[in-house]
């Protein structure tokens, strides 16, 4: 039937928008390891570029500049500066920045969710001793330790979102207070949350318009059908009567008006 062909497309589109939803737009990913943002140059970072198509049709920038063409998937890095990756079909990584600072603050490097934990960690080259320090959010200090060189901001909100830098006294005679370079932190609504969201939302609509396009269905059919003689109205017997009385009716008169109305 014409409502049971309507009703599964609707249902396609609803599997194909949730499908959409869920799984999301493939991209090329830049990963690092030790999975810290900024990397340090000192940690022996491992860059790894994932995506599809082969490892060796990897391409790497470096400081916005082409740098190795059909290069591996991952390599260890020995220079500074901020790197990204691409492959065929997919596009460029989000960047990477490997530092050779003398003093560093550093995040998790994978994405943050709004109700996670984020640990940051402040730290000096070569791992040289750094104390009293001091975390910035947009310049505002949010966290200070006299030994230690961590903070943690849990549970993680939207507002946690933004520009964080840290200062300290470091083992030094050149510099003995450092203030570090700031680092972007952006917390992500949960994926699954939001496309829950947006599944019942589909779902929603998607019946409503089905409800409105049966409903406008069935008044297309009532109106093409004809009339039921067992739905026409019955005229009250005894109104009839009452009206012939009131009038000077010949007997045939009489009697052809009572076989209309009946």
């Amino acid at each position: 039937m014409a409502g049971d062909t309507g009703m599964a497309g609707m249902l396609a589109l609803l599997l194909w928008a949730q499908t959409l939803g869920f799984a999301g737009a493939q991209t090329t990913q830049l990963l690092v390891d030790p999975p810290w943002r900024p990397a340090k140059l000192w940690d022996q970072v491992t860059l790894t570029c994932q995506g599809s198509g082969t490892a060796g049709a990897t391409t790497w920038y470096q400081d916005g500049q082409h740098w190795w063409q059909e290069g591996p998937a991952n390599f260890t890095v020995t220079a500074s500066g901020i790197y990204r990756c691409d492959r065929p079909g997919i596009g460029l990584s989000l960047p990477m920045r490997v530092l050779n600072a003398r003093l560093v603050l550093q995040v998790p490097a994978w994405e943050l969710l709004e109700g996670d934990t984020m640990t940051m960690r402040c730290r000096c080259w070569q791992d040289m001793s750094v104390t009293e320090v001091r975390f910035y959010h947009e310049d505002k200090e949010v966290g200070r330790s006299l030994t230690g060189t961590k903070l943690s901001l849990s549970p993680l909100q939207l507002n946690h979102s933004g520009r964080y830098r840290c200062g300290g006294q470091v083992d030094s005679k050149v510099a003995p207070w450092m203030l570090s370079a700031p680092v972007t932190v952006t917390v992500h609504v949960a994926a699954g949350v939001s496309g829950a969201i947006l599944f019942l939302l589909l779902l929603v609509g998607i019946i409503v318009a089905w409800y409105q396009w049966h409903r406008l269905d069935a008044r297309k059919h009532q109106e093409r059908a004809p009339p039921d003689p067992m739905a026409l109205p019955v005229e009250d017997p005894q109104a009839t009567y009452m009206e012939l009385q009131r009038q000077p009716w010949e007997p045939s008169d009489i009697y052809d008006n009572l076989h209309q109305k009946l």
